[in-house]
């Protein structure tokens, strides 16, 4: 047999989605296990984090608009100043990474943290680096889903900084660009930020191949 005619029958890889126990892996204690050092982290920020308090909440949403109940979600942000930690992941007060699970029962998300500040963004046409607008980066994983989806939720109260953002403005669709904000509310004296991902169909959320 020849060497090329060797690789000509080589087939792909068969994928495989995350199934329905990756609460198992990513979040133990959502799954009732020990938590161990797998534990459920929603709170990217200790008290003692400069910056100012926000909660993010959302749903998961299937192309039929039904509420997915078995998704995780992790999430990379830079701090108040824009600056990403240098440090360990548990490290305090700001850690900067995230993670979650939606409710078996209700299908809300989670995380509580502070507004991240710009960070250092693409070069736009001068060549000259422009600052991201303040962003968080999500990676979405559920069962039926074969490989992590990530996005990123800006904020609606942050036209001005969203306009300039290289990124945003590879999106050439202002509707499309809309499922990539998250909207602020004002709850009992609490900044809440809702931010719902849409997997496929009418106002399917942007994401990125990375």
């Amino acid at each position: 047999m020849t060497e090329s005619h060797r690789f000509h029958r080589l087939q792909e890889t068969p994928s495989q989605t995350a199934g329905p126990f990756l609460h198992i892996g990513l979040a133990p204690a959502a799954a009732g296990l020990p938590e161990g050092s797998q534990a459920q982290d929603n709170v990217i920020a200790g008290a003692a984090a400069d910056g100012e308090r926000i909660r993010i909440e959302g749903y998961v949403l299937d192309g039929a608009g039904h509420k997915v109940k078995d998704a995780a979600l992790e999430v990379w942000q830079a701090d108040a100043r824009g600056a990403y930690p240098g440090g360990p992941l548990g490290a305090a007060p700001f850690r900067g990474w995230g993670r979650a699970v939606t409710d078996f029962s209700t299908g809300l998300y989670w995380f509580e943290t502070v507004k991240p500040g710009p960070v250092a963004g693409r070069a736009g046409p001068d060549g000259k680096a422009r600052p991201s607008a303040p962003h968080l980066t999500l990676w979405i994983v559920a069962r039926g889903i074969n490989i992590g989806l990530t996005t990123r939720l800006y904020f609606d109260d942050e036209a001005e900084a969203n306009a300039r953002d290289a990124v945003l403005g590879l999106v050439e669709h202002a509707g499309r660009r809309d499922t990539l904000i998250a909207r602020r509310e004002s709850r009992g004296g609490e900044t809440v930020y809702r931010f719902d991902i849409v997997l496929q169909g009418e106002g399917e959320t942007v994401f990125f191949d990375v």
